[in-house]
C-alpha cells in the first residue's frame, strides 16, 4: 500500500506572514488532482524527516492546485525548516492523498469558526465550503499580534459583521473562551483549530456544549509516561501473542516481531495504523477518534495507544 501516491510540484512560494510560508502544489503534468473536502490535509513526506501533516486552505472543489502553509517551528527537527527555508519552486514533494480527521457537519445550519494563529488553515478550507453553500458562519481568529496573523488581508476583506479579530497584545490577554462559547446560537456548532493552550481553554469551557465543539490539534500529546506497564497483545487471525514493554509501542512490539504494518507518523495524528479491536480495553491516546469511537472501542492507533486492561486482541 503506496501511503503517498503524489509527486506534486512547488508552483509558488510566498511569504504569508511572520515565520509563515504560502505554499501552492500542482500536479506534474498539470492533471486534475484528487478531490478534498474542508478540513482535509496533506502527509508530506520532507527529505531526512518524519512525514509532516499540512491542512489544505483553498476552497474544496479546487482540483487544479492544493494550497498549505507551514508556520517556523521554534525547534523544528527539519521539517518546517527545511520547507521554509530550502524548498524551492520546481521541487517536487511526494505526498498523501487527502485525509480529514477533522470533517465538517455539512448538514448544520450555523458554525462558529475558531482559529489560532496558523490553525487558520483548516479554518480557511470550511469557511470557504460555507460560503460557496449559503451557510450561517461565523470566523473568530486570535494571533499573538498583527504581524503574525496569516491571511489577514484576505480576512479583513471579509464580511466584518462576520470576522472578530483577536490580537493576545492590543486586548491584553487571551480569547475570552467562556464568553465566546456562551455566546453559541440555537443549534450553532463550534471548529476550532489552533495552540495547545486556545483549545485547552475551550474544552475546559465547554461543559453541556461540549457535543457542539470539535476541535483538531497540532501534535498529539507526548508518547510514554512513567506509570506505564507492560501487556499483552493477542494477534486474532494469526494465534500470536506478542509482550508490549512499558516503553515499547505496540507498533515496535509488532515490527520487532516481523509482523509489518502501515505505519506513518508514529504520532497517533495520520491514522494510518488504525487497527481493528475486537477485545480488550484500550488507552486511547492518539488526536483522531472521536469520544464515540472511543467508547464503541472497535478499533485503535497502534503507535501511540496502550491498554487499559491485561491484554488486548487485535484483528492481526
Amino acid at each position: 500500500m503506496d501511503l503517498h501516491p503524489l509527486n506534486l510540484r512547488v508552483t509558488c512560494l510566498a511569504a504569508e506572514a511572520k515565520d509563515i510560508v504560502l505554499i501552492e502544489l500542482r500536479a506534474l503534468d498539470n492533471r486534475t488532482l484528487p478531490p478534498f473536502t474542508a478540513g482535509a490535509h496533506l502527509e508530506v513526506v520532507v527529505p531526512g524527516d518524519m512525514p509532516r501533516h499540512y491542512s489544505l486552505l483553498n476552497a474544496p472543489g479546487d482540483q487544479d492546485r492544493y494550497l498549505i502553509a507551514v508556520g517556523l517551528a521554534p525547534e523544528s527537527r527539519g521539517g518546517s525548516s527545511y520547507l521554509h527555508q530550502q524548498l524551492r519552486v520546481g521541487d517536487t514533494l511526494t505526498c498523501s492523498l487527502p485525509r480529514n480527521h477533522f470533517p465538517l457537519d455539512e448538514s448544520l445550519s450555523r458554525y462558529c469558526l475558531v482559529a489560532g494563529g496558523i490553525g487558520i488553515t483548516p479554518i480557511l478550507a470550511m469557511l470557504r465550503w460555507c460560503q460557496a453553500n449559503d451557510k450561517d458562519w461565523r470566523l473568530v481568529y486570535s494571533a499573538r499580534n498583527r504581524q503574525r496573523a496569516a491571511f489577514y488581508e484576505t480576512l479583513s476583506a471579509l464580511d466584518t459583521k462576520r470576522v472578530l479579530m483577536h490580537f493576545d497584545d492590543e486586548a491584553g490577554g487571551h480569547l475570552d473562551s467562556a464568553g465566546l462559547l456562551g455566546s453559541l446560537r440555537d443549534g450553532e456548532h463550534v471548529y476550532a483549530c489552533g495552540p495547545a493552550p486556545m483549545l485547552d481553554a475551550l474544552q475546559a469551557a465547554a461543559g453541556p456544549r461540549a457535543e457542539r465543539l470539535h476541535v483538531e490539534r497540532f501534535n498529539a500529546a507526548p508518547a510514554g509516561n512513567t506509570s506505564d506497564t507492560g501487556f499483552t497483545v493477542h494477534l486474532q487471525r494469526s494465534n500470536r501473542s506478542l509482550w508490549v514493554g512499558a516503553e515499547q509501542s505496540i507498533l515496535e512490539a509488532l515490527e520487532a516481531h516481523d509482523v509489518q504494518l502501515p505505519f506513518s507518523c508514529r504520532a497517533g495524528i495520520c491514522g494510518s495504523c488504525e487497527t481493528t479491536l475486537c477485545d480488550g480495553v484500550a488507552d486511547h491516546r492518539d488526536l483522531i477518534l472521536s469520544d464515540a469511537d472511543r467508547a464503541e472501542g472497535r478499533s485503535l492507533m497502534i503507535c501511540v495507544s496502550r491498554a487499559l486492561s491485561d491484554s488486548l486482541v487485535l484483528d492481526l
